[in-house]
Parts: structure tokens; sequence; C-alpha cells
């Protein structure tokens, strides 16, 4: 009996020293992911490759090779956190979860800015047969037919009654992305995650294009609607620096690939482009990350 006494006294003092232990010692909440969600908002720079621009429609049809463009920047402005202008900026939404220790999903919204370079000599390809009265929508009426004529892959200045073509509110990647996340604070020597951590990350996402398509042709009336105009696959790479647990900043490095065949210029339906390119970004987000 003084035996079996002995040993259950024994039992229940590992179980109170490990309890003890426990609470002089908690688990750190950064030290597991699985089952966190975390949202983010920032803002982006982008560069886009050139680019073959193919319109097609009533009475024309032709290419412009190797079209420029560039991003419409706004630096650092209140707008990007004013909720009544906040969509105007180039700016990356995110939201996420982690379905385990390293792994996440998440969907997202790039808002980028793509602006074609006017005034510039290109090489076109095509044709343009305008009825010399004009179409009826155009501002100018009869105006158009001046750029008449059959382009061999001749260079031609594209004036801005030639061509005003902008993807500016913008060139929406709307897409779903699955990333690795690891920590790498040991690494570095950190001894409190709970108060400051940082991790490396890479992904993948897939999705389409919806883009705001602000374009002026050949003097016809200027088209600005929202269209799901293609798809576009991406890749990214960054680091992520996470303070007090719940809140991080995050940089990021991502290239992609962005196809629209089917993009609109005018109001008239017959009227389409189509174009593919590639581009690079630049992102810094912040954003806070909790347990569900």
């Amino acid at each position: 009996m003084k035996t079996s006494l002995k040993n259950l006294v024994l039992a229940l003092s590992i179980v109170a020293s490990s309890a003890y232990a426990q609470d002089i010692n908690p688990l750190k909440y950064t030290a597991t992911n699985k089952g966190k969600i975390f949202v983010s908002w920032g803002g982006n720079r982008e560069t886009f490759s050139k680019s073959d621009i193919h319109f097609e429609g009533e009475n024309y049809d032709f290419t412009i090779k190797d079209a420029t463009a560039k991003d419409k920047p706004k630096g650092w402005h209140i707008d990007y956190i004013n909720p009544t202008r906040m969509t105007i900026p180039q700016t990356n939404f995110k939201l996420g979860y982690f379905i385990s220790e390293h792994y996440t999903i998440s969907f997202g919204l790039d808002h980028m800015k793509y602006v074609m370079e006017r005034e510039q000599t290109r090489v076109l390809d095509g044709y343009i047969d305008l009825p010399v009265k004009g179409y009826i929508d155009s501002p100018i009426e009869g105006e158009g037919y001046q750029f008449n004529g059959t382009y061999n892959n001749e260079p031609t200045y594209l004036s801005a009654d030639f061509l005003s073509f902008e993807h500016t509110d913008g060139l929406n990647y709307i897409h779903a992305e699955i990333a690795r996340v690891d920590d790498i604070s040991s690494f570095l020597g950190l001894p409190n995650t709970d108060k400051f951590q940082i991790n490396l990350s890479e992904g993948v996402s897939a999705g389409v294009l919806f883009p705001k398509t602000n374009s002026t042709l050949l003097l016809m009336d200027r088209n600005d609607d929202f269209h799901i105009a293609g798809y576009g696959v991406s890749a990214r790479a960054g680091i992520n620096f996470t303070f007090f647990k719940y809140f991080f900043m995050q940089l990021d490095l991502k290239g992609g690939y962005i196809n629209m065949p089917d993009i609109r210029t005018t109001p008239n339906p017959v009227d389409r482009a189509s174009q593919h390119f590639t581009y690079l970004q630049r992102v810094i987000a912040f954003g806070g990350i909790f347990r569900i």
C-alpha cells in the first residue's frame, strides 16, 4: 500500500511539474501556423514587356508591333488608405488561409495600370478602310478616314488621334494562389518570434484579367467599361516581417504572363483588340494574421 501511494504521489508530482513548466514556457503564438487567416493591402510598381496589339473591327484589321507601355504610379499618397479613393492607385489585396504549417491558399486582386506609350513610331501591319463619312458614333464625323491605307510592316507615327490605349482602372488580375512560408528567425538568431519574426515565402497563381480599358481608336467614341478579357499566370518570392504576433509587412517580387484575346476598344461590340505580354511587379503590403 505504501509503495502504491508513493507511486501515485510521484506521478502527480510529474504532472504538476509539467503543467508548471508549460505555464512558465507557453508555446509561442508564432510557433504554429495551421488554421490562421491573413489579409493584406499594399501598393505596386510594374514593368511591362513589349507587346504586339491586334485591332480588328468593321473596315479595319491591323497590328501594332512591339508596342511599349508603362505603369501609372501615384507614389506615397493618402489615397492608399482613403476608403473613398483607395482603388485609384496601383494596389494589391490578398486574403488567405494556412492549410498547414507551411502552405497557404489565398484569393488576390492585383490592380495594375497599363498605359501604351503614345506619340511613337511603331511598325504597323494590316489595313484601315473607314467610310469617308466616318462612323455614326464618331465624335468628329468624317475624320477617321484620314488613317485609311494598307500597311505592310511600315514604320508609322501613332498620333493621339490614331490611338489612345490604356488599362488604367485598371489591369485587374483576379487570381488564386498557393504558397509556401518558412520561418528563418532561428537562423538569424532572433530569440522571441512573438515580438519579431522573419519568413520567406514563394507562391504561384493563376486567374482572369478583368480590365477597364480606356481606349480611343481612330476617332471613334471612347470605351471605358469593365470586361473579362483573358487570363494570367504568375509566380512570386518575398520576405515577410511579422511584428507582435499579429501584424506584418510583406515585400514581394512577382513576375507573370498575361494573355488578353478579347479586349473591348469601342462601344461597338464588333470592335476588339488582343495582346499578350509579360510583366515584373514590385509589391509592398501591410496586413494582419489571426487564428480562427
